[in-house]
């Protein structure tokens, strides 16, 4: 299981180093694909292959669109972890997810995966998910805080 969060600084080359405690569940490789809310998941092998299989399936069915598929397929690429613990992240990622070389960025688990922001976007979406905890209405992210 993913959780807790991490700051972090990408290197010159877009890696980042995925903490230690997180590496074991990972192996080798994973993948790196668009997550919701412009963030970055980084999935297991195994459970993004589980993932796939149920998209294709989900298509299929007419319950998600060709485009949709499509999209996940197109951003996903199959990321080695080196002897450091980095990933590197694919330059159109990077973009998606408003990340830059050289910048910090945030390693937050979501159980079954990890996601990595811009620590921006990132505080207010977790300012927004404590507000729900707490038994507050939603608020677009915009509106700040609630007092």
């Amino acid at each position: 299981m993913f959780v807790g969060e991490h700051e972090r600084q990408l290197d010159d080359k877009g890696r980042i180093a995925i903490p230690a405690e997180y590496r074991d569940r990972l192996g080798d490789a994973c993948y790196l694909v668009k997550g919701s809310d412009r963030c970055i998941d980084v999935v297991p092998v195994a459970t993004f292959e589980g993932q796939a299989a149920q998209l294709i399936e989900l298509e299929q069915a007419g319950q998600i669109s060709r485009n949709h598929r499509r999209a996940m397929a197109a951003s996903a690429s199959l990321a080695r972890i080196d002897k450091q613990g980095r990933v590197n992240i694919q330059p159109g990622l990077l973009g998606y997810a408003d990340l830059a070389p050289e910048h910090k960025a945030m390693v937050v688990g979501n159980f079954d995966r990890l996601q990595i922001w811009w620590p921006e976007r990132y505080h207010l979406i977790e300012q927004e998910g404590t507000g729900e905890l707490a038994g507050r209405p939603l608020l677009a992210t915009s509106q700040g805080p609630v007092s």
